[in-house]
Parts: structure tokens; C-alpha cells; sequence
């Protein structure tokens, strides 16, 4: 397999959804890892399998439509396998592993059949100290951005997931991309006061727009350079709230089709009437309770202009 990554929104022709089978038990609130989680616990409204199934059934169907090469990481029983994009993540032809927290590292296992179709010079393993996930790597043609977390209470933070030392290992693997790492507002127990992944706080849609919450960002001179980027007229900017439901967490399948949870009424009519593209609406609602929503639930691995 050829991988061929370079940005969020070139037609996709290859990607890993997860699995949605055998989650195991709900969590205790001391064993949940993100804010969603630990709200939905705490609240008791932590999703049934049954409907996670149907949620991600209907993503499938989604993929399918378009002619989409879907493929499905081994069944590993008792295992959260929903969030394939933290697993690893394509820039243009290599695969990075990621280094997950230490909650999620039976996740990597079920997909060595994938990862074995691809060549092994490809394939890049991080040191053990460069902490990083998918949900933090955005990609923008020359510019890749990344989201941090700088502070000295890195390991206590359960949601700290990307560290410095990662972002200082993709300048030296891509010296010819535009490194930018944006420090995220950080929370273990309060989803509308922090971020788990930069994904859930920007995204780049219809090539020259953006789905952005600035309240997600640490330093507004990080939220003030990608307005420059894309122009402070081309950034559809979300309420904490819309954050919250996870709206900046969508899906595109090219520059012209763009996947998004079904109740994001606004944000819909914005991709339809302000970018003129095809929006195929999905219920992913109760998947979002466990703190990832479209974009998480997906590793691509070939897009095409």
C-alpha cells in the first residue's frame, strides 16, 4: 500500500474506521481518561454498545456510498477499538506510531495486519518520550499543526497528550513542513473548560476554510496566526457549547463532501451555504459522550487530489 496523506480534505480513497464491538464495561470514574467521559459517567449517560454500533454502521454506510477502501483493525475483546486515529497517523507516505497514554496500549495490537501491507521503511516508531496521538496531528498541505501541552504537570494530566518532544521529532522527520504547535487548554473532569486533541478545537474543511473554537487555545496569538492563515473571514467559529458537542470533530471525504454529526444544524448550513458542498448528515451523538466524535473515529491512509 502506497500512503499518500497530505492534508485533511483531498479525496479520501483509504482509511481504518474503528471498531465499535466489545467495549467492555462502562468505566468507573477513576478509570475514565477524558472529560467526556468522566461527564458521562458522573452523569450516567455513558453510551450502550448497542448504539454505537448502529452510529458507526451508519459512518460505514457514509464510506461505502463513495467508494471508500474501508478497512477494520482485528477484534480485541473487552477493548475500547472506536478511536482508530489516536492509534497512528499518515503524513504524506510514512505512518507514525503513536505513543498513547498507557490506558489505551492494547489498542495498537489489532491493527498489525493492516500495518503489515505497508512497507516497513514507512513505518516510524517515535521514542518512548515523544508522547503524541492522531487527535493532535492537524494537516494543511505545507503546514502541519500540532497540539501541545507544555506545562511541568504533563503526567498528572490525564488529557495531556502531545508533548514537546514529539513536536521536535516530526520537525526533524518532515524539515520541509511548516511545524506549528498550538498549546491546548487542558481539563481531566470539565469537557467545556479544556480540549482532549487539537481535532476537537480546529479543523480545516473545503481547503481554504476552518471549523475553529478559540476558547480552546492557551495563547490567543495561536488562535490570531491561523486567522491570518486562512483569513478571519473564512474561520467558522463554534460556541463553547457547539465545542462541546464536539462540532469542529467532522469528517471530509473530499473538498466537496463533508461527513458531520446530524444535529449540528448550524454548522451544517454553514458547509452547505457558505462552502457549497454535499453534507451527509449522521446521528453520532452518543459516541461523542466517550470524547471523540467523526474525525476521531478514523486513520486515513491515501488521499488523492
Amino acid at each position: 500500500m502506497i500512503l499518500n496523506v497530505k492534508n485533511e480534505t483531498d479525496s479520501l480513497k483509504t482509511v481504518v474506521l474503528g471498531l465499535p464491538y466489545s467495549i467492555g464495561k462502562t468505566p468507573s470514574i477513576e478509570e475514565t481518561y477524558d472529560a467526556k467521559s468522566y461527564e458521562s459517567v458522573l452523569n450516567n449517560y455513558y453510551p450502550q454498545e448497542s448504539d454505537i454500533v448502529s452510529e458507526m454502521k451508519s459512518f460505514e454506510q457514509v464510506l461505502k456510498k463513495y467508494n471508500v477502501e474501508t478497512l477494520r483493525p482485528e477484534l480485541k475483546e473487552n477493548c475500547n477499538q472506536i478511536f482508530s486515529r489516536d492509534v497512528a497517523f499518515c503524513i504524506e507516505d510514512k505512518l507514525i506510531i503513536s505513543n498513547m497514554i498507557s490506558d489505551r496500549a492494547e489498542e495498537l495490537p489489532p491493527y498489525s495486519g493492516i500495518f503489515s501491507n505497508i512497507s516497513p521503511n514507512n513505518i516510524i516508531k517515535l521514542p518512548a518520550k515523544a508522547r503524541i496521538e492522531g487527535g493532535d496531528v492537524v494537516l494543511y498541505n505545507d503546514y502541519i499543526f500540532i497540539g501541545t501541552y507544555k506545562e511541568s504537570d504533563f503526567e498528572q494530566i490525564k488529557t495531556s497528550r502531545t508533548n514537546t518532544y514529539a513536536v521536535d521529532c516530526l520537525k526533524d522527520l518532515f524539515p520541509h513542513k511548516n511545524i506549528v504547535p498550538l498549546e491546548l487548554l487542558k481539563s481531566d473532569t470539565n469537557p467545556r473548560e479544556g480540549v482532549l486533541h487539537l481535532d476537537c478545537t480546529f479543523m480545516p474543511v473545503c481547503n481554504h476554510k476552518a471549523i475553529i473554537y478559540k476558547g480552546g487555545f492557551k495563547h490567543d496569538s495561536d488562535y490570531q496566526f491561523i486567522g491570518e492563515l486562512f483569513g478571519k473571514e473564512n474561520l467558522f467559529e463554534v460556541s463553547q457549547e457547539e465545542m462541546h458537542d464536539m462540532n469542529p470533530n467532522v469528517f471530509s471525504l473530499s473538498p466537496d463532501i463533508v461527513v458531520i454529526e446530524q444535529n449540528f444544524k448550524r454548522l451544517g448550513a454553514f458547509l452547505e451555504n457558505e462552502c457549497n458542498v454535499t453534507v451527509e448528515k449522521i446521528p453520532y451523538h452518543e459516541i461523542s459522550k466517550m470524547g471523540g466524535l467523526l474525525r476521531c473515529s478514523t486513520m486515513p491512509l491515501v488521499r488523492e487530489m
